[in-house]
C-alpha cells in the first residue's frame, strides 16, 4: 500500500504504528444493527474494514505533511512506555514501528516544525513526548505542539477530576517545556494550514485542511473511525462525547468535500486511508486516489 502522496505542492506521508481488529462493531457503534451489518458485510470485509468476527478494523496512524513553507506531523500516535491500562496493546508498548515509518519517510523528530493534534485522546498524542531518565519530554524538540484551547480544557477540568492518563504524560509535559500553543478552533499558520471546528467526539475536536487557496488535503481526526459511517453518517461511536452533534458534524463534512479533489486522509480508514468522498447510495464513500 502507498504511504506516501504529492498533490499540489503537498507531499503527505502515512505513518502507520498499528492496524487490525479493534472492537466489536455493534459495541463500538451503539446505532449499529444487525440487519445494516449484515447487509453492509461483504463490501466491508472486501475493503479490509470488518473482520470475520465483527471487530472494526482500524489503522492507527499518522501523516506528515510537507508544505513548501513547514513540515507538520498531524496527531501523534499511541507512544511508547505509555500507562493505558484500558488498552493492552497499548499498554508499556515498545515497538519501534512509529519511528522506523518516519525513518522511511527520511524524516527525523528533529524535522517536524508543527505536531498539531485533532484532539487529545490516547491515540492522538502518544508520540507527543518520550520517556527520558524517568521523565516525560517532548519527543520533537524543534516543533511547535498546537492544541485547541477548548479541548485542553476539557481535559484539564477532567484531569482535576480523576486522573487522565494521556492528559498527564503525553500533554501537561509539553505545555511545562514551554513547547505548547492553545489556539481557537479556526487558527491558521501561514497561507497553507488551516483548523476547522467539527465538534462531537469531543468538545474542541477540529480537522485540518491543507493548501493555498483551496483545500488540496483535508484530516479529520476522529470526526469518522470507519468507511461505515460515510454510508451510515448517523452511526456515532460510544467515544463520542455528543453522539447528535457528532453525527450532524460527520454528514456536514461529508457534504461539503463530496465530488471535490480534496484528499481526505483518514485516522483510522484501514489501509490505504486516503482517498476523495463521492456520493454512494443513501451516503458516502471514501474513493481511492486515482478512482474516479
Amino acid at each position: 500500500m502507498p504511504h506516501v502522496w504529492t498533490i499540489g505542492d503537498l507531499t503527505i506521508h502515512r505513518i502507520v504504528e498499528q492496524e487490525g481488529g479493534f472492537l466489536d462493531a455493534f459495541d463500538m457503534l451503539p446505532d449499529l444493527t444487525a440487519e445494516t451489518l449484515s447487509t453492509e458485510r461483504d463490501w466491508l470485509t472486501a475493503a479490509g474494514a470488518l473482520t470475520a468476527d465483527n471487530r472494526l478494523s482500524l489503522a492507527f496512524q499518522s501523516y506528515v505533511v510537507r508544505t513548501p513553507h513547514h513540515v507538520v506531523l498531524v496527531d501523534s500516535c499511541i507512544g511508547n512506555d505509555k500507562h493505558r491500562p484500558t488498552r493492552p496493546e497499548w499498554h508499556g508498548k515498545t515497538d519501534s514501528r512509529f519511528m522506523d515509518g518516519l525513518k522511511a519517510a527520511d524524516l527525523s523528530v528533529a524535522d517536524i516544525d508543527f505536531v498539531m493534534c485533532t484532539h487529545l485522546h490516547a491515540d492522538h498524542v502518544g508520540w507527543n513526548t518520550r520517556l527520558e531518565n524517568g521523565r516525560w519530554v517532548p519527543t520533537f524538540p524543534n516543533a511547535r505542539y498546537v492544541f485547541e484551547a477548548r479541548e485542553f480544557e476539557h481535559w484539564r477540568a477532567a484531569d482535576e477530576k480523576a486522573p487522565v492518563f494521556p492528559f498527564q504524560d503525553s500533554v501537561l509535559p509539553v505545555v511545562a517545556a514551554g513547547r505548547a500553543d492553545l489556539v481557537a478552533g479556526d487558527h491558521a499558520i501561514g497561507d497553507h494550514i488551516r483548523l476547522m471546528p467539527t465538534p462531537g467526539h469531543t468538545p474542541g475536536h477540529v480537522s485540518i485542511a491543507f493548501g493555498k487557496g483551496r483545500d488540496v488535503a483535508v484530516a479529520p481526526g476522529d470526526l469518522i473511525h470507519s468507511p461505515l459511517q460515510a454510508l451510515h453518517p448517523h452511526l456515532s461511536t460510544r467515544f463520542d462525547v455528543d453522539k447528535p452533534a457528532a453525527a450532524a458534524t460527520r454528514r456536514a463534512f461529508l457534504e461539503r468535500y463530496c465530488d471535490t479533489e480534496t484528499m481526505c486522509c483518514m485516522a483510522h480508514f484501514p489501509s490505504p486511508s486516503v482517498g476523495r468522498i463521492r456520493p454512494w447510495r443513501e451516503g458516502f464513500r471514501c474513493a481511492p486516489m486515482g478512482e474516479a
